[in-house]
């Protein structure tokens, strides 16, 4: 594994591995945005927040989390780990499928392997949750929800291909088609 910093240079570390996570181009239904960080999980982390909305409804949302420790006194493999989540609705004839969760698991390991975001010791959870109004809620209908709860060692300090990844993960969770890098930029470049 590639030295990814010591105690001595952790700021320095830290911060370009931070600046790896505004380089990636991001799909025009997504706003990312940085949010605050837990302070007690590494002695160094950072996160941002994102949304994917499509017609001005928002269909999933997702937070990724990057947490640092130069000296090795976490309980992960590594001196970084990324933690990400997303949460999604999902139609009812689909929350129903039994292959739901290894479907869902696939789309975070095949955006991680097209992204180039090497890695080790990946776990998570893939959780769908259905929700019933009653009462004064009834004519509301029933409503499921998918959940991404997972993290991972990443190889190096570059963790641009980690957001990209994490991107892709929630455009899929959406049902967005995928969208050729050059499509992204061509829309950011209309006035």
């Amino acid at each position: 594994m590639p030295d990814v910093g010591s105690a001595e240079n952790a700021q320095e570390t830290f911060r370009r591995a931070v600046e790896a996570l505004h380089s990636p181009l991001i799909r025009p239904e997504i706003t990312v945005r940085e949010i605050p960080s837990p302070q007690r999980l590494a002695p160094h982390s950072a996160a941002v927040s994102a949304e994917v909305s499509v017609h001005g409804e928002e269909i999933a949302w997702g937070r990724l989390i990057v947490l640092y420790d130069p000296e090795g006194t976490r309980d992960w493999p590594g001196p970084f780990r990324v933690v990400c989540q997303a949460n999604s609705e999902l139609e009812s004839e689909i929350a129903t499928d039994p292959l739901l969760g290894p479907v869902a698991w696939s789309w975070l390991t095949d955006a991680l392997e097209a992204h180039g975001a090497a890695h080790h010791a990946l776990s998570g959870t893939v959780t769908r949750a259905t929700t019933e109004g009653f009462g004064a809620k009834a004519h509301e209908g029933a409503t499921t929800e998918l959940e991404m709860r997972s993290s991972w060692t990443p190889e190096s300090e570059d963790l641009s291909g980690h957001m990209s990844a994490w991107l892709a993960l929630l455009a899929s969770a959406s049902g967005l088609p995928p969208l050729d890098v050059t499509d992204i930029a061509r829309q950011r470049s209309r006035p």
